[in-house]
């Protein structure tokens, strides 16, 4: 900054071997600009978008990150704007090719006494809410589903205050799909693990019509959950007791109230930050995000990792191009495998529908700075700090393992965040760039801001500034820190975050890779 406060040209380079460098001063800057090194723009360059710091030949790699994001598809002068128009993309990291487990970092000294409050559950898992959950089987319910569920808001809730909401889990599944085919296990077992999240108390309660394909003893098989059996409440539409649709929301009303008695005693003991099951997402990145808000989520996530915590990141094509990166600190060679086998089964799965990862980044990444799917997948890769990679978990399955865990998904931020309930996540962190309003009922979403402009324009729905990194107000360490307190005072219900003051929470959506039928 000079004296009247203004932020001199500035632009940031990741790491020595950047050929290219983004631009932090807001609305971009002018040709003619001099930077303090003596570099002169010979382009306009906008906001958090690529400068080449040397001159670039035709078909000379293009650097950031210290990895190759591209080549030059025409000679670029230094001081140019670097974009998508003037470079390819390159080829992903050949699975058949990588490193497997050749840097395992050595584990951080752990960090004790931390703790939080939370809401235990016979299963051992802790719930940093206390909800009441109602699952369907079928989207044919979902609005019956729904008007029962504003009549318990209205009528029932207020005689249970320790009960902090009620939620139907709706979706758009279950009948009019090709139920036993290749993939459609996934949906399946993600509605099975959602309906079983901590935050609902581990018991779920089943909204059923009577004739779809995915029949209660699908969703929900016997001897899976035997400690369920107990507390497993069901209503079926089509049961002859019900006569007509007052008799369905009575019977739906009595069945929410059984299970609304029981939370209601339940209170927050302290627990250790152990019990927390995070899940790490990115939507609306820019190119702020690999050097503000995900490198800062990553310090966190070391820390929840020293802290004995259960930590996810996930979204497949947004770790594809830095797989290597990531089986190198694989914690065996097991894991290593399990991660290259989701990594191949999603290019598979692209391919079927004739696409392949390049097709992931958005208008508003791109316009964010973010040029192609390789930058912003190393960008992304940021978020799981530098602790080993202790497990790896297909989508919709329940995380069971303790530590740095990659949970297959998607990279949609409404499938992504699904699937990560139905993984056990009773904590969320979700970084931005260009900005979203998204948010989950069922955990605390922290969102943070990438940019400090974002964060000033909307400082109603962020809930931490990591734009101060860029800079020079706060460091990675300091900001990291600050987002591992908040995420403790979050699970404890002593800090409400933006989306759940205002009330923004997205739908569920499941990730269907079967047939429709």
């Amino acid at each position: 900054m000079d004296r009247a406060g203004i932020l001199q040209p500035l632009y940031i380079r990741v790491h020595p071997e950047d050929n290219v460098a983004i631009i932090v001063n807001e609305g971009g800057l002018q040709p003619g600009t001099t930077f303090g090194c003596g570099l002169v723009l010979v382009d306009a360059v906008p906001e958090a978008h690529k400068v080449a710091l040397t001159s670039i030949n035709l078909g000379d790699p293009i650097i950031r990150y210290g990895s190759v994001i591209g080549y030059a598809e025409v000679p670029i002068p230094m001081g140019s704007w670097v974009h998508e128009g003037v470079m390819r993309l390159p080829e992903p990291p050949d699975l058949n090719c990588l490193p497997i487990s050749t840097a395992v970092p050595e584990p951080l000294p752990p960090l004790t006494g931390y703790t939080f409050e939370g809401f235990v559950n016979e299963d051992g898992s802790v719930g940093t809410k206390n909800i009441l959950g109602i699952s369907t089987t079928v989207q044919c319910v979902s609005s019956t589903v729904d008007y029962a569920v504003k009549r318990i808001k209205a009528e029932l809730l207020p005689r249970y205050p320790h009960v902090d909401d009620v939620i139907a889990i709706n979706h758009s599944y279950g009948c009019g799909v090709a139920i036993d085919a290749p993939g459609a296990e996934i949906p399946i077992r993600t509605l099975r693990n959602i309906s079983l999240n901590p935050n609902l108390g581990g018991a779920p309660l089943v909204v059923s019509l009577g004739c779809e394909k995915l029949e209660l003893s699908r969703l929900m098989p016997n001897g899976t959950f035997p400690m369920l059996a107990p507390k497993s409440y069901v209503v079926r539409l089509q049961d002859e007791e019900h006569q007509g649709f007052e008799s369905m929301v009575a019977a739906i009303m009595q069945m929410a109230e059984g299970r609304l008695a029981v939370l209601n005693d339940r209170r927050r003991v302290t627990r250790p930050a152990a019990d927390l099951v995070v899940g790490l997402q990115c939507g609306g990145s820019d190119a702020f995000s690999g050097v503000t808000a995900n490198p800062a989520l990553g310090y966190a996530a070391d820390l929840l990792v020293r802290a004995g915590a259960t930590v996810m990141f996930s979204e497949v094509t947004e770790v594809r191009d830095a797989i290597n990166l990531l089986t190198a600190r694989a914690a065996d060679a097991t894991v290593a495998e399990q991660l290259i086998h989701e990594m191949d089964w999603y290019d598979k799965y692209l391919s079927k529908g004739g696409m392949d990862r390049s097709a992931n980044p958005t208008p508003g990444n791109k316009k964010g700075g973010l040029t192609n799917i390789v930058e912003k997948a190393l960008g992304s890769a940021a978020k799981a700090g530098t602790s080993a990679l202790a497990g790896v978990f297909g989508p919709g399955e329940r995380v069971t393992k303790k530590g740095l865990i990659f949970a297959a998904t998607p990279a949609s931020d409404f499938v992504c965040g699904t699937l990560q309930l139905a993984a056990g996540m009773n904590m969320h962190v979700f970084t931005t760039g260009r900005g979203t309003p998204y948010g989950l009922a069922m955990v605390p979403v922290i969102k943070v801001a990438t940019r400090t402009p974002l964060a000033k324009k909307w400082p109603d729905l962020i809930d931490v500034d990591a734009g101060v990194i860029a800079t020079g107000d706060a460091t990675i360490q300091e900001v990291g820190e600050h987002i591992f307190k908040f995420i403790l005072d979050a699970a404890s219900g002593r800090k409400a975050t933006w989306t759940d003051r205002w009330g923004l929470h997205n739908e569920f959506v499941l990730f269907n890779p079967s047939p429709i039928t």
